[in-house]
């Protein structure tokens, strides 16, 4: 047992170096000081070299901290099931940027850490005074100062030392460091800014090593034990007991306690003999003295006796007291060494037995005896747990009962109240019908008192948030800085990383160059040319399987598309969190569309098999809900547009190139505004981007094409947007011809693409509606504001989100698209709504509502919820329901449109009336005058 073997071996005294140690080294005598061990010298030494070294960096920086303090002192911090406020002492380690925390100053073995290097600090304003959290990757810890100062001190602290480990961790690691960009750690004099706060002063008695030779608080509360290291608790209290035991035992038999020492610590715990103090006609320095002075040190005498018998029992109290609190620890500590010793004879015991035992069936016979006791004990546990839950239940049961009669007394006192209220009421009234004026006069004092109030209240919130904006803006500017130089390190590292592959590359063609020649040789003989050729085969083989290509960042997706989006002057303040971490979520999106799941779902459905094979399924429908791969959208596409066309196709088998000879042979009567937005299609694309492209030649005869395969709607803004999307995906000209003609004449219904659109003006009324049953919160908040959001998401319905949505998002949408019709875009946005809803609810004015809902969906990158919230959460949407409230919207408007029609024939006739009537009395009057 651990106890025992402590107890056979006791360790030194003093070799043992605590936090409280580390933060009081200046202070030991030098008789202390020889009775450490070298390695609790070499400690120390090290620890006041890292202080000194902080110190200097701190100094260069402009921080007050001095050179010699190191950062520790009594913090509370909040833990446990109870989550109640434990006190713990906090030291800070230089070389591994982590924080230890111990029960008390003088403990040996840490109860814990917090690492330091990737963690953010912040503090609560509404929270309890002295409150702050640090926040790491792996959890957030909440501790409390003694106040505000002692808080802002540690978070300013603790952002300095994470700043340089930072910078000491890069120079270790030899990583080469920007030039321009230098890394101030706490806004100095010269280049400290208005919205930044000052540097707080250290804290007299709270850290360091006063706070360190301070009783630790909360010492003899049960609460303050950690439940979750019982051994370290133990191994602490059996460390600081021995200290205690060997600092007794070290002090001399002929001790004497200096008078004024006891006047400045009269609480001092160490017990004493006290010896007569010599004479002052034996001590050396005065060897002859008057008359006079012996007569005045007479007196002097006796009343230093009476004072030292004061002093000789308030030092007994006090030894007292501290021996009571002794024996109180060691029947702790008793009790925890008999349970420790309980369980450590009965695991002896039973092993006695299985050992004792002679054969194997005895053994056999022990350990069934030993499970059919812990099935026992297991069946005691669930019949205790069975009967703690019903006694819970009784519990909840009479917890309401007292609860609704708890709410039934409050009713008969509310009652009560109101009856007392209304006759005070009336006796009020009646007192001062007598006195209106002196009651006006304390109304208005009464009301001018709780302004007052109110407004220095108000005063001192704006204090508490100004320092809160402050501490945060020097946060910010932290964590900018450190993220900055991390990313210019990444991309360094990724330099020399492709100069690494670059230099092997022209190893590996050496290597190979050199294997040619011997090939080639005439020197060597048929085997070994065969030898040689086997071995440039197989390093030409190893070549191809273990090449490794550098994943550069690319500026354009695999469809032309650009990463980072060039927004507009008036979205940059909206967006100015967004732009730098498009290119990490595009590198997650590449890894979500690259789920091994997935992808094998895919290929057991889709590979191998032409599109005439492929048929429609829910599997299919399925696939095509969460995003198909690029390699299979094309085929996949193709399919569903031959499903649409066949028969169109086969009673008109080359009507394509009927339509582009026409177009050809009839320039004059293609729309003009098809040449106006050629250029302006997808500026974002780089395949779109110069006027050369053979894309932008072939996008021109798509359009022409399809304005002589539907002359009523001819072109329509918009339909060069969708024929480019199919051209991207589909290649061919014919093909993006076709998924033109499934869109406008198959999917969408009719009059969507007329001059008056009157079936995107229904859908639209459809939308509202359904967001009305959907989001019902959302649409009262828009109608608050008077934002009519037909004007937003008419854009969505005609061009199907394209240059509305990021691309990869875009594409899974007309995945569906193509599937299950217009549905699907009525689900996506509802979806994009939802998902923006609570950064919508925010938004208390107009204009700048309109200029977030025509920007956010394209700032929206999770694909997946995204996908989740359309499919799942806007259930029911079936399409019955769709067709419907479209027949009714289409009927008010047609039924709208012609009461217009009507207002416009009937102002003609009466201005065609007008005109004649001032026509006749002009000629009235030129016969007048004849």
């Amino acid at each position: 047992m651990e106890s025992e073997g402590n107890s056979r071996n006791p360790p030194l005294p003093d070799v043992h170096i605590t936090p409280a140690d580390e933060c009081v080294s200046s202070e030991e005598t030098p008789k202390q000081s020889l009775s450490h061990s070298d390695e609790a010298q070499d400690k120390k030494d090290t620890q006041i070299n890292a202080a000194e070294s902080d110190g200097t960096s701190a100094t260069l920086r402009g921080t007050p901290t001095p050179p010699n303090t190191k950062l520790c002192g009594y913090l509370n911090k909040q833990g446990g099931p109870l989550r109640a406020w434990k006190s713990r002492w906090f030291v800070y380690e230089e070389k591994s940027c982590q924080l230890f925390y111990y029960r008390m100053a003088q403990d040996i073995n840490p109860l814990g850490k917090v690492d330091l290097s990737r963690a953010t600090f912040s503090y609560p304003l509404q929270g309890e005074e002295g409150t702050f959290h640090i926040q790491t990757p792996e959890r957030t810890v909440i501790l409390k100062a003694h106040n505000k100062d002692a808080r802002m001190y540690w978070l300013q602290q603790l952002q300095l030392k994470r700043t340089l480990y930072r910078e000491q961790h890069a120079e270790l690691q030899s990583i080469p460091r920007p030039d321009n960009h230098k890394l101030e750690s706490t806004p100095s004099a010269n280049n400290c800014r208005a919205d930044f706060l000052p540097m707080v002063k250290t804290p007299s008695g709270l850290v360091g090593e006063e706070a360190a030779s301070l009783p630790a608080p909360g010492l003899n509360n049960p609460l303050n034990m950690s439940i979750k290291h019982p051994l370290i608790e133990l191994q602490n209290t059996i460390n600081s007991f021995r200290n205690r035991h060997s600092q007794e035992i070290r002090q001399s038999v002929f001790h004497i306690d200096d008078p004024t020492d006891t006047q400045k610590t009269p609480s001092s715990k160490t017990s004493t003999l006290a010896a007569p103090t010599p004479s002052s006609s034996q001590s050396p320095e005065s060897p002859a003295r008057s008359e006079k002075d012996l007569s005045t040190i007479l007196p002097v005498r006796k009343n230093s006796k009476e004072t030292k018998e004061l002093k000789d029992t308030s030092r007994l109290q006090h030894e007292k007291l501290f021996l009571a609190e002794e024996v109180k620890a060691q029947k702790e500590l008793v009790l925890l060494l008999h349970k420790v010793l309980e369980a450590a004879q009965l695991e002896k015991r039973t092993c006695s037995q299985f050992l004792a035992a002679e054969g194997e069936q005895e053994r056999l016979e022990l350990l069934r005896h030993g499970e059919r006791r812990a099935a026992e004990l297991r069946d005691h546990l669930e019949s205790l747990q069975q009967e703690n839950e019903n006694l819970r239940r009784d519990l909840k049961q009479r917890d309401a009962q007292i609860a609704a009669l708890q709410e039934s007394i409050q009713l008969l006192v509310q009652k009560n109240q109101t009856k007392q209220e209304v006759i005070v009421k009336l006796s009020e009234k009646l007192a001062v019908c007598g006195e209106d004026q002196q009651s006006t006069s304390g109304l208005q004092s009464e009301a001018l008192k709780q302004l007052t109030v109110e407004n220095e209240n108000l005063k001192d919130d704006l204090k508490a948030y100004k320092t809160q904006n402050q501490y945060l803006n020097s946060e910010i500017y932290h964590l900018t800085t450190l993220w900055r130089k991390s990313s210019e390190q990444e991309q360094s590292l990724i330099v020399k990383c492709a100069v690494l592959e670059a230099n092997s590359c022209q190893m590996e063609s050496r290597y190979l160059g050199i294997l040619q020649t011997l090939q080639d040789s005439k020197e060597l003989n048929p085997e070994q040319r065969e030898a040689v050729k086997k071995v440039v085969k197989d390093a030409v083989r190893a070549d191809l399987s273990t090449a490794v290509k550098l994943n550069s960042i690319r500026d354009y997706d695999e469809y032309g598309f650009k990463i980072a989006m060039d927004y507009r002057v008036e979205d940059l303040k909206l967006l100015a969190k967004i732009q730098p971490f498009e290119i990490r979520s595009q590198n997650l999106l590449n890894q979500e569309e690259c789920d091994g799941a997935f992808l094998a779902r895919c290929t057991q459905l889709l590979f191998g098999r032409p599109e005439g094979e492929l048929s429609s399924s829910t599997e299919l429908k399925n696939l095509l809900r969460t995003g198909l791969p690029r390699e299979y959208r094309a085929r996949v596409w193709r399919f569903m547009i031959q499903t649409r066309t066949k028969s169109l196709k086969e009673r008109h088998p080359v009507r394509y190139q009927e339509l582009c000879e026409k177009s050809r042979t009839s320039p004059h009567l293609v729309p003009r505004q098809i040449q106006l937005d050629l250029d302006r299609t997808l500026t974002s694309n780089q395949f779109f981007s110069p006027p050369s492209s053979p894309l932008i030649q072939k996008l021109e005869r798509v359009l022409q094409a399809f304005s002589w395969q539907n002359p009523t709607i001819g072109y329509v803004q918009g339909f060069n947007r969708l024929a480019a999307i199919a051209l991207l995906v589909l290649q061919e000209e014919e093909d993006a011809f076709w998924c033109l003609v499934v869109i406008v004449e198959y999917i969408m219904p009719q009059n969507y693409y007329t001059k008056d659109l009157v079936g995107c003006q229904a859908d639209q009324r459809v939308l509202k509606d359904l967001m009305s049953e959907k989001l019902p919160r959302l649409t009262a908040h828009l109608e608050a504001l008077k934002v009519d959001i037909s004007l937003i998401t008419v854009e969505w319905f005609l061009v199907l989100f394209v240059e509305c949505l990021s691309t990869r998002i875009l594409f899974k949408v007309w995945d569906a698209f193509l599937y299950e019709g217009i549905k699907v875009i009525f689900r996506y946005a509802l979806a994009l709504f939802k998902y923006r809803e609570e950064a919508i609810l925010k938004i208390n004015d107009s204009s700048e509502m309109y200029q977030y809902l025509r920007i956010f969906p394209s700032t929206i990158a999770d694909g997946r919820k995204l996908t989740s919230i359309a499919f799942n959460d806007m259930n029911p949407l079936p399409m019955k329901l769709l067709q419907n409230r479209r027949a009714a919207h289409l009927e008010r408007l047609h039924a709208e449109i012609k009461e217009l029609e009507n207002l416009r024939k009937a102002y003609k006739a009466e201005h065609v009336q007008c005109k004649d009537k001032e026509l006749d009395t002009l000629a009235s009057e030129d016969e007048e005058e004849v």
